[in-house]
């Protein structure tokens, strides 16, 4: 018993002096350390950059804390390029504040923005961008700025943020952008379903990237999928309001990227104007959009729960009317049930120049107010399998 104990006190005493060393291996900067002050009235651009300067000089993985409270930020630029730490955590228990008058952020495009960052983690914590006056400068139609993402990875590696709430952007809540190895998990994206441009997260020129446990309310695009986007996988989340899960637009430029390799699945779409949506602009591209699964979905009273739109054109302007040159390819939808708010609840209205080939249709099921939905197709080509409601028109 004696010789136990003491193999016990022994681990135990190891375990301790093991924990100690880590710890002070593994330093914490905390930005009140640097002059930040709760209350959001004090701008605390700086003390946040100095405790971001100290962990990038840090040997060894480092902590930048955000303690409980509201910090007021302006644009701040987390430049990696002068960073050489791989491995920075920013802890967030707090809030941060943007500027109520949304001229101090307005015009920079972004908020809180990353560039060539390895390694970064943010976990927790509230971003609110308090954009509401300036979704109502921008709703009345006058001149005003075109807003800034809250928060921006730009060229980045090996991100991932976990537990983040996002409030009320003036634009984009979060964009990822030439990234690879980016994983959202956890995150919430809250903001009216009026609020213009608001997409959830925005991905593009990207690979590698995962959302997953996700709830997304907002007034544009839950998910918004962008040129370039690659191996993006999207598992359980929650959409509405919103504009649904959109690839796209694409096809603005000539030679554009293509989006390949996509993975929605375990979603549920409450109230949106859109379900999954592809979306491409009318007018001639080299681009494409292929090998994407639309699984386990289900539609709560969704105005258009399936939909390829390869028409896209508002108010008829900047489009010469062509044809979207957008190739779409091998689209499978699979095991989708619920309502739809409009009677047509499955529409695939693709290219006249490159039409829609590859598409799958398997277990889709989908009613219009408790009586059969119908189906359109124009220039589109696949096949359905197993119990397709309304009948494909494939």
């Amino acid at each position: 018993m004696a010789i136990s104990r003491m193999f016990q006190i022994l681990i135990l005493s190891l375990l301790y002096f093991t924990s100690s060393i880590v710890l002070a291996a593994n330093p914490t900067y905390n930005i009140q350390s640097y002059g930040a002050k709760s209350g959001g009235k004090s701008d605390c651009s700086k003390a946040f950059l100095s405790a971001w300067g100290a962990a990038c000089a840090a040997t060894a993985p480092a902590t930048v804390y955000v303690p409980p409270g509201r910090y007021l930020m302006r644009n701040v630029y987390f430049d990696g390029n002068s960073c050489k730490n791989n491995a920075i955590t920013i802890r967030i228990d707090g809030t941060l504040v943007a500027p109520s008058d949304y001229n101090v952020i307005g015009s920079s495009g972004s908020w809180l923005k990353f560039e060539r960052v390895t390694g970064v983690s943010i976990y927790g914590g509230t971003l609110d961008a308090q954009g509401a006056n300036l979704w109502a400068c921008k709703n009345s139609g006058k001149g005003c700025p075109k807003g800034a993402t809250s928060l921006a990875f730009y060229n980045s590696n090996n991100i991932r943020i976990n537990g983040l709430v996002s409030m009320n952007s003036q634009m984009f809540h979060i964009l990822v952008d030439g990234c690879r190895n980016a994983n959202l998990v956890n995150v919430r994206v809250s903001a009216p379903g009026n609020s213009p441009n608001t997409d959830g997260i925005h991905v593009q020129q990207s690979s590698g990237v995962t959302i997953m446990n996700s709830h997304v309310s907002t007034g544009d695009d839950c998910v918004s999928i962008g040129p370039g986007a690659s191996n993006l996988w999207i598992e359980n989340l929650a959409c509405g309001p919103g504009h649904g899960i959109s690839i796209g637009s694409l096809g603005w430029e000539m030679n554009e990227a293509g989006v390949q390799n996509v993975t929605v699945k375990t979603a549920t779409f409450s109230g949106t104007e859109n379900g999954v949506r592809v979306k491409t602009w009318a007018r001639p591209s080299n681009g494409f959009v292929r090998d994407i699964l639309f699984q386990h979905l289900v539609m709560v009273n969704v105005q258009n729960p399936v939909i390829i739109d390869q028409n896209y054109c508002p108010n008829h302007e900047k489009c010469p009317h062509q044809g979207s040159g957008v190739k779409i390819s091998n689209v499978k939808y699979e095991d989708i049930h619920g309502t739809s708010a409009t009677q047509v609840a499955v529409k695939f209205d693709c290219s006249k120049t490159r039409p829609c080939s590859g598409i799958e249709l398997d277990g889709v099921n989908l009613t219009f107010r408790d009586k059969p939905a119908t189906a359109s197709c124009s220039n589109a080509g696949g096949t359905a399998e197993g119990v397709v409601k309304p009948s494909s028109c494939l």
